[in-house]
């Protein structure tokens, strides 16, 4: 029986002539023995364009190589705008999904090219050392590599070290690209900063409507008005962002912080966690021009002093999240996420529950940790009893008989219950095991009529197959990776 899955290309995208040798090579699939080894195929593209092979192309001949070894196609992994230099194998929607979740229905990968399939070394040797644990095998159209024999294991290696260079000059390119244009008074790669637009020539030139969205901005700050208030007002004149989207107080300030509105060329830094533009200097230590300045150095800073005037000082954040438990804690009236939100005044912090979607965060939920402790009490009440289970891959084997034993998951009991994981992990093991589980908890605010702080209702949703969700699958490929 046929279990594949759609093509992975849109239909339009097949021509009559593809579609009757997809037809041909099916009805050949079909004459094939029960046993036969079952094939996954793997298509990948990194962008769609006249020049790159297409995924029509690509299934169509691993199909033809399908029939030519005799093996059962039984689905396709097709991941289209991935690239194999940022994404690897098991990190990919498609080709992940059967690598880390449906390992037990294919026997061999087939794939057109190994830089369609890979391009470091690293996770060609992740892949190999996985197929040879778990009795799998790599097979390319276009390159000698076959897992089944020593001499296509080395072919294999020798191929993935030539595709990891190539990609590594790739990036060269484009670092030394940005290294060059960066010095340059032409604006040669990149989207123009907010209030500026590109001309013909390939310089920058002042945007009237945004040069006017910004001296307005500027104006309001030197009078004290609060970036979120700015916000409201553009938003209910219709004023458009620029760059699609929503405007927020968060992209306001950022623009308004950005020292390309001085005509300097900048470029993005990190920091502390922090994302800022700074100014590129030259050789000699000196600001790069660009553009005609939106503000004299003098109104640049008299913005920048404006700002920091209004600015809240907000606690540093956790490494692991402000919210505990994050995705488990959702609005019941809106179903969005309720998160930790912190606000600090001259006399002290205040720490609310909100979600996203009511007006102003609906009725703050006070107290977080208390909201969190509770839940915890309920969820050790639901499912702490529990067994832990981990799920393990069993490759097939011939046993001592002569008799075959097929490949499959195993599920072992590791003696403890959830109950006994999350006393000892924390509760942060228990958000990530209700989280996999889909477990969620609707927080309900209730106005109390004399009270600042509502009362607050949680409700634990345990979905029916909690038990199955809850197994453990341990990543593989986090283990091989050095």
């Amino acid at each position: 029986m046929n279990t594949e899955p759609k093509r992975t290309a849109p239909r339009g995208h097949w021509r009559e002539n593809d579609l009757a040798l997809l037809d041909e090579l099916l009805a050949d699939e079909r004459r094939l023995l029960r046993n036969a080894p079952r094939a996954l195929l793997s298509v990948r593209l990194s962008s769609f364009t006249a020049d790159t092979t297409s995924p029509v192309r690509q299934e169509l001949d691993l199909r033809r190589l399908a029939r030519e070894r005799g093996f059962r196609v039984v689905g396709v992994a097709g991941d289209l705008n991935v690239s194999a230099t940022r994404v690897p194998p098991w990190k990919r929607r498609q080709l992940g999904h059967w690598l880390v979740d449906r390992v037990p229905d294919f026997d061999v990968l087939l794939f057109w090219k190994l830089d369609r399939f890979v391009r470091r070394l690293t996770d060609l040797s992740v892949m190999i050392e996985w197929c040879t644990d778990h009795g799998k095998n790599l097979v390319s159209l276009h390159e000698a590599i076959d897992l089944s024999t020593a001499t296509g294991k080395e072919f294999a290696k020798v191929i993935g070290g030539v595709a990891e260079i190539e990609a590594g000059g790739t990036s060269t390119r484009a670092t030394s690209l940005w290294a060059y244009a960066k010095t340059q008074p032409d604006w040669l790669v990149g989207k123009p900063p907010y209030g500026y637009a590109t001309d013909a020539g390939g310089r920058l030139v002042i945007e009237p409507g945004a040069c006017r969205v910004l001296r307005w901005c500027h104006g309001a700050a030197l009078r004290g008005v609060s970036a979120r208030r700015m916000v409201a007002v553009l938003v209910r004149a219709g004023i458009p962002t620029g760059g699609g989207g929503r405007w927020t107080a968060t992209t306001l300030l950022r623009r308004l912080r950005n020292p390309a509105l001085c005509g300097w060329r900048v470029e993005a830094e990190t920091a502390a966690g922090t994302r800022r533009s700074r100014v590129v200097l030259d050789r000699k230590g000196a600001p790069i021009r660009v553009a005609e300045p939106i503000f004299s150095a003098e109104e640049w800073q008299s913005l920048q002093s404006a700002l920091g005037r209004r600015a809240v000082a907000q606690p540093r954040r956790s490494p692991d999240g402000a919210t505990e438990f994050l995705g488990v804690l959702v609005c019941a009236d809106c179903g969005t996420n309720m998160t930790v939100q912190r606000t600090r005044t001259d006399q002290r912090v205040y720490v609310y529950l909100r979600c996203r979607t009511c007006p102003s965060g609906g009725l703050g939920a006070p107290r977080p940790s208390a909201v969190h402790g509770r839940l915890s009490g309920e969820v050790l009440a639901a499912l702490g009893a529990l067994p832990v289970r981990v799920r393990e891959y069993r490759a097939g084997a011939v046993g001592a008989n002569g008799s075959s034993e097929e490949a499959g998951w195993t599920l072992s009991a590791t003696g403890e219950t959830f109950g006994d994981r999350w006393q000892r992990e924390g509760t942060g093991s228990m958000a990530e095991d209700l989280r996999r589980a889909r477990v969620t908890c609707r927080v309900r605010r209730t106005k109390v009529p004399g009270r600042r702080a509502p009362e607050v209702d949680l409700e634990l949703v345990v979905p029916p197959d909690v038990e199955e969700a809850l197994v453990i699958k341990p990543d593989v490929f986090a283990v091989r990776l050095p």
